[in-house]
């Protein structure tokens, strides 16, 4: 199958076929004399899997070990197990950091008289020379 029919097939589209080609995360298809990739429903697969991976937040490397160790009929599921792990705690890590930005945006908003005034607590704040 051509490439515009894997990217529907797939939910990828075909400059993402094309990248994860480049990068070695997918491998090159075979080509046709017209000089056309030739994909099989292997790669179909492939590639739900990996934009799957990536609605889970792995990075590419992540996905490139994950479709490895997919690929992989003796894998070891602890090595599965410990890079959901670690994708976890960034994700766990990501909270803490998107909390802390939370409550310092409640904090400036609190500053804030929201009226006809020129004067802003919030540009106030943001520009005040913090590293000085």
């Amino acid at each position: 199958m051509r490439i515009g029919q894997l990217a529907n097939l797939s939910g990828v589209p075909a400059n993402s076929v094309r990248y994860y080609e480049e990068e070695g995360i997918l491998p090159a298809p075979r080509r046709l004399e017209n000089g056309y990739r030739d994909y099989s429903k292997t790669a179909v697969a492939e590639l739900i899997f990996l934009r799957q991976s990536r609605q889970f937040g792995f990075s590419l490397n992540e996905c490139r070990q994950l479709l490895q160790l997919w690929r992989d009929p003796n894998r070891r599921s602890a090595e599965v197990h410990q890079l959901v792990i670690q994708r976890q705690q960034k994700v766990e890590q990501q909270i803490t950091d998107l909390s802390s930005m939370h409550e310092l945006l409640s904090n400036l908003l609190s500053h804030c008289a929201a009226d006809d005034s020129p004067e802003c607590a919030i540009i106030d704040s943001l520009s005040e020379k913090n590293y000085e």
